[in-house]
């Protein structure tokens, strides 16, 4: 199995124990190292270097992040994408989060560090990792003019909206969430299994109340689709682990 979408950085102290637990039954996992509040991506990158290999990381700025509009942090995030294009499988996450973007001002810097981050990835040749909320229809948009390759992780819009992503080549990402959030269930019922990727977002989106997620968790969601697609387990498995080395280019 491959984790299209997690965050081993989160755990902090316990991320090597975690690592090593998950090592056992996945492949790979994909790694979106983000400039977050404390969360910068050159500490993330230094705790999870060894690890590579296993983890295929990628590098972006978190749109709750880009709310800010602090430009000096995003020339220093672009600068370290640069030393590091070589290394990663795609830029991101990045994108659109209304949710919490609190007046215009923030909902224009997120949308103007999106674009910017979409030219860059488009000038590396390199995929994105998007994260949209309460905005999915104009982070398809801006993709769609951008013209790169893009993953809509844990994607929760409409299933139009799904099937139009689909439709021009872009996976949509079903996380483990499937098990709680309906607009998670009706994506998966509405996307063919070789249009999706399935996640974690480890620690987050649990499937065990109560617990942190991990990125081991990721079957639950091959489980959920089987069941929906009336599926065997081992089908979506082969085939979303398929999709995944084929938009990320995984050297396993």
């Amino acid at each position: 199995m491959i984790d299209a979408h997690a965050h081993f950085e989160f755990y902090k102290k316990d991320a090597p124990k975690i690592i090593k637990e998950c090592r056992k039954d996945l492949a790979a996992v994909v790694d979106s190292i983000t400039e977050y509040r404390k969360t910068h991506v050159w500490k993330s990158w230094e705790m999870l270097r060894p690890y590579f290999g296993f983890i295929f990381p990628t590098l972006g700025y978190h749109p709750n992040e880009a709310r800010r509009g602090n430009w000096e942090k995003v020339k220093r995030v672009e600068e370290f994408i640069l030393n590091h294009r070589n290394e990663i499988v795609a830029i991101g996450e990045i994108g659109l989060d209304y949710h919490y973007a609190e007046n215009e001002r923030q909902r224009e810097n997120q949308k103007e560090i999106f674009r910017y981050f979409l030219e860059f990835a488009a000038e590396l040749d390199l995929p994105v990792v998007i994260h949209a909320r309460e905005a999915e229809r104009e982070a398809f948009e801006m993709v769609q003019r951008a013209g790169v390759r893009a993953y809509f992780h844990s994607f929760a819009g409409s299933v139009e909206l799904a099937g139009e992503i689909a439709e021009n080549g872009h996976p949509i990402g079903i996380n483990t969430g499937i098990v709680f959030i309906p607009e998670v269930m009706a994506a998966a019922k509405a996307v063919e299994v070789e249009n999706m990727l399935v996640e974690t977002d480890a620690p987050y989106m649990s499937p065990i109340k109560g617990e942190r997620n991990r990125p081991c968790n990721v079957r639950v969601a091959i489980e959920e689709v089987a069941k929906l697609k009336g599926m065997e387990f081992e089908e979506v498995e082969r085939v979303t682990e398929r999709n995944a080395v084929r938009f990320f280019n995984l050297r396993l």
